[in-house]
């Protein structure tokens, strides 16, 4: 989709500072269904699944990992179930580097998976797994699964702790094994943006730059958007993430706000239509019955809402409040009293509710609410500030 940037108010620092930019179209590769479903404590049934598929590929998702087929008899039924249900978007599976993981999803009809294997010498060390043995493992599976014609995405476990010679030797020797892609990963989510824009490209480079390369970061120090945005800048041209970022520990890096960063700040197009993504972020809640703080960026509820009297001065002029219109990610705006109101706030909200009450008395009326605010510690809802307005009115119409 492309973004409408009159809707977009962010001034003109990010262009001075990036250009030259790249302005390839990056691939969303969502996890959800699998890495996300490793949030603790999350079960998806597979019609569960099925449902958040469909709506990833509403939304112009490119790619949904659909599960992990050993895992159980559910997921390979999620995948199945995924599978024939037409979607646009490809639908990928999940193996590690053991033949009967590929067996499963050559039995299942899947046509493209990534591959796994752990990297980093802590990770084979706690396997008691040599890395030639790792080699050969990763040889085997990747030629197995692409001789079946599934294409391959290798994907390195715990890149970003290995020793970066042997990072170069497994992606090599996945890529001379078959593998049609690679997916360089920060299971730990320790890689700053620098460090994982150097990976990738490192990657590129060791492959001649004719392998498409993924990133899939983790959000352990809260950096997995910016990384992601800075493996795009290394060469990425695919990003994994999930819907509001679930996972493992701190989550993965959240596919929603890496594509609005991309678009919006960077300019680098995706297929993500962004007006859909605060219902898609709401349906994988309900599903896999979490919350996310009201001020996530993005799809928390908080984004477009204002308490606070001195932002509901300027409500009239969205650019002055607000980096991009509500629209571009399909929410509303709106005024909510509490202990922070002003003037303003009132005259809006009486208006939105077509209430009549005396302009000169508005202040009297807001007392009242930062009292109600403040005693309930929280806010004052529509139908409590109507109580609030009639017994006012009552009060004067005695006096």
């Amino acid at each position: 989709m492309t973004l409408d940037r009159s809707k977009l108010w962010t001034g003109d620092l990010n262009a001075k500072a990036l250009e030259p930019q790249p302005r390839v179209t990056v691939g969303l590769y969502d996890t959800t269904l699998r890495d996300g479903e490793q949030t603790v404590g999350v079960v998806f049934s597979p019609e569960d699944k099925l449902e958040i598929a469909r709506a990833l590929d509403a939304a112009g998702v490119d790619r949904i990992e659909a599960g992990f087929p050993r895992v159980s008899e559910d997921d390979a039924r999620a995948i199945s179930l995924i599978l024939g249900a037409g979607l646009e978007a490809e639908v990928w599976g999940f193996s590690r580097a053991v033949r009967a993981d590929v067996e499963a999803l050559v039995e299942l009809g899947v046509r493209a998976s990534v591959i796994e294997s752990p990297i980093s010498d802590g990770k084979l060390a706690a396997l008691g797994v040599s890395r030639e043995t790792m080699l050969d493992r990763i040889r085997a599976a990747v030629s197995f699964a692409a001789k079946e014609g599934i294409r391959v995405a290798f994907f390195g476990v715990d890149s970003t702790r290995a020793e970066l010679e042997f990072v170069r030797a497994a992606y090599e020797s996945a890529v001379e094994a078959g593998a049609a892609e690679v997916v360089v990963v920060d299971t730990l989510g320790i890689a700053t943006p620098e460090a994982a824009a150097f990976l990738v490209n490192d990657v590129a480079e060791r492959l001649d730059y004719d392998v498409p390369v993924h990133w899939h970061g983790h959000d352990d120090f809260g950096l997995a958007t910016a990384a992601a945005v800075a493996a795009v800048q290394g060469g990425a041209t695919w990003v994994h993430g999930t819907v509001n970022g679930m996972g493992e520990r701190a989550g993965n890096a959240d596919l929603v706000e890496v594509a609005l960063a991309l678009e919006a700040l960077y300019e680098i197009p995706t297929r993500l239509k962004l007006e859909q993504v605060r219902e898609l972020a709401r349906l994988v809640q309900e599903r896999s019955g979490t919350s996310h703080a009201p001020w996530k960026a993005v799809t928390g509820d908080n984004l477009f809402t204002r308490e606070s009297g001195a932002v509901a001065s300027q409500f009239h002029d969205p650019p002055a409040i607000e980096p991009y219109a509500s629209g571009v990610v399909g929410a509303t705006r709106g005024i909510v009293l509490g202990k922070k109101s002003g003037l303003d706030s009132i005259r809006i909200k009486l208006e939105e509710l077509g209430l009549e009450f005396p302009a000169e008395r508005n202040g009297e009326l807001l007392d009242a609410v930062k009292k109600s605010g403040t005693k309930k510690r929280g806010l004052v809802t529509d139908a409590e500030f109507r109580r609030l307005v009639n017994r006012k009115r009552g009060r004067s119409s005695i006096d």
